[in-house]
């Protein structure tokens, strides 16, 4: 018997005497903390009566068990078909939508980049990733101010006002506009993905089929499409997850059409029915699993998809002749529309007075530089507040936006690096698959759905409601799969013999760490520090229901201006976000020699 407990304890003693087990066991406490229990707290919720509830349903008491909700909601009574199922089905509609237009814009763009020899690659490329760096609702925006009119909402946009054309409501507002942008939002996305493969693939099929005198349509159909097909069938899988969780673009382009989702539905839920508001979150949740459970069933099946063999290096590029500068100057108007024009028409609704023209007589630099304290200004303008420079709740609110990013950058990149680390070294145990799962659930489930289960977290952990620390905690556990991600990917490129070496001659774990393994994969590694940074400033749907005071970060104080009617403000910060995300991705390439778009394009 004493013998039996001293082995288990020289192999319990054993076992923590390896970092990578501390870290993975320590992790999957962490892990189970913030993610598995935000959502078993967001199902009680969908089943627990609120004050405001015990109104319309008097036979329970606040606190109660409740699955009369639940009834309400799927029982296909007409409310619920109005509040449920048709935004279900336009969910679904637009999700399918933004994926054929991401797969179809950004496949034919990293064909033409890859394949063919079409002019001015490099500047294609890097203009195409635009619109996947700039929010998504910065799109959206953009489409309804340039081709909005007096016919569907309160003014003509730059459209009209140039060309005099108005164009139907169902363009501007309703399932396709929002279909459309979310698609150019991911088309970047189906971009890397596809043009990866493309450029990667070994050229052998291809020059065989052309030696036998095959036609170019046939090899495109027969060969290179089938090779692509995993990064198809992953760009329409993730795009369509992605796309059902979208919150402010159907805000923007649906709401004046009252075309509704399972995302808008939630706002109505909250103030109505709350313990609905979770039901439906919880919806958004089981889809986001499906679909990428069906993603990994699709390619699963397949266990290699091999399109580099070493054998050949050569590239067999298309020859365009005369039409690779035609094409080219076509792709160059589509990319400049989609990545430049917005910021042009961003600022041309920031400054002017009103919407009866865009001449320059028209413009001013009030929602800029305007003074708060001009009180004439403050008389004749409605909720005027001053320029959004010289507004000091503007600059607290990109203080709190800059804080949330750092801390979640830092938390995430951190914890990411930590846990891709002991996933590798212990790669074949059960812990860590266990752990490096519970790392990766937080980017199957809708952001939006994910901030909700914060939410009813933070109901019951009261210190954290209505707090800077809560949105930190949340963007941290939520962007942690970035990093954790690219942690992963460096570490397994990295081969074990160096830090053998480095033990063997007594070097400590921590100085292991940071002499050896992060100077090494420096690149990698930030980069699961700055994509966090990036994304958190760019997030609203994550946040948008959690924060109580919609002026604390910038992205929804942007949301309370356009609320008021105040599109000059919204639109002046909408510019002043995307400025800042692009200045701050463009001073990471430049700082850490990396770039998204390299090895598809940029050559």
């Amino acid at each position: 018997m004493t013998n039996t407990r001293q082995i288990r304890k020289n192999k319990l003693r054993d076992f923590f005497s390896q970092p990578a087990n501390i870290i993975l066991v320590v992790f999957l406490v962490l892990l189970t903390i913030t993610t598995i229990y935000p959502i078993i707290t967001m199902i009680l919720k969908s089943f627990t009566i609120t004050t405001m509830e015990t109104m319309m349903f008097p036979a329970f008491d606040d606190g109660d068990l409740f699955v009369d909700g639940w009834i309400k909601l799927l029982g296909g009574s007409d409310w619920s078909k109005a509040r449920f199922y048709t935004p279900f089905i336009h969910s679904l509609v637009l999700s399918a939508t933004s994926s054929f237009f991401a797969v179809l814009i950004g496949g034919i763009f990293a064909f033409f980049v890859c394949r063919t020899n079409i002019r001015w690659k490099g500047i294609i490329s890097t203009l195409f990733i635009f619109p996947y760096i700039m929010p998504s609702w910065t799109i959206a925006l953009f489409w309804r101010d340039f081709f909005v009119n007096d016919n569907i909402y309160a003014y003509n946009g730059l459209f009209t006002s140039l060309f005099g054309l108005k164009v139907p409501e169902w363009f501007v507002f309703g399932g396709f506009p929002i279909g459309l942008t979310l698609g150019i939002h991911y088309a970047p996305f189906a971009y890397i993905l596809i043009g990866g493969i493309l450029k990667n693939m070994d050229a052998n099929l291809e020059e065989a089929a052309t030696i036998l005198k095959t036609p170019r349509s046939r090899i495109i159909t027969k060969i290179t499409l089938p090779i692509v097909l995993p990064a198809l069938l992953n760009t329409v899988l993730l795009v369509f997850a992605s796309s059902i969780s979208a919150y402010s673009v159907p805000v923007f382009l649906g709401s004046p059409a009252d075309y509704s989702t399972l995302t808008t539905s939630i706002s109505f839920f909250k103030t109505s029915y709350p313990s609905l508001q979770y039901a439906v979150g919880l919806v958004l949740i089981i889809l986001g699993l499906t679909i990428l459970g069906i993603n990994n069933a699709l390619t699963g099946k397949r266990k290699s998809y091999t399109t580099v063999t070493g054998k050949s290096s050569q590239i067999s590029y298309i020859d365009l002749k005369a039409g690779k500068t035609i094409i080219a100057v076509i792709g160059m108007i589509i990319v400049v529309f989609i990545s430049i024009f917005p910021l042009i028409v961003f600022f041309l609704e920031s400054v002017l007075v009103d919407h009866t023209s865009y001449a320059v007589s028209n413009w001013t630099s009030l929602y800029w530089l305007g003074d708060p304290n001009n009180k004439e200004l403050i008389s004749s303008i409605y909720m005027y507040e001053g320029g959004i420079l010289r507004m000091k709740s503007i600059w607290k609110a990109l203080g709190n936006s800059l804080l949330l990013s750092v801390s979640c950058a830092l938390i995430a990149g951190t914890c990411g690096l930590l846990t891709g680390y002991a996933v590798v070294r212990k790669s074949n145990t059960r812990l860590a698959k266990i752990v490096s799962t519970l790392a990766f659930l937080p980017y199957l489930i809708p952001s939006l759905a994910f901030g909700l289960a914060y939410l009813a977290f933070a109901a019951r952990a009261t210190f954290l409601m209505n707090s800077l620390a809560l949105l930190v905690l949340l963007g941290s556990i939520k962007y942690m799969p970035f990093a954790t991600r690219s942690a992963t990917g460096a570490m397994m490129q990295l081969s074990a013999e160096i830090e053998e070496a480095a033990i063997l001659t007594g070097t400590p774990w921590w100085k292991r760490m940071v002499r050896i393994i992060f100077p090494i994969q420096k690149s990698s590694f930030l980069s699961g520090y700055l994509l966090p940074f990036i994304s958190c400033m760019r997030e609203l749907s994550l946040f948008v229901f959690v924060i109580a005071d919609n002026r604390m970060i910038l992205t929804t104080f942007m949301m309370y201006f356009d609320e008021k009617g105040l599109p000059q403000y919204g639109n002046a910060i909408n510019m002043l976000i995307v400025l800042v995300v692009l200045f701050i991705n463009l001073s990471i390439n430049k700082l850490t020699g990396a770039s998204i778009d390299k090895g598809v394009g940029g050559n």
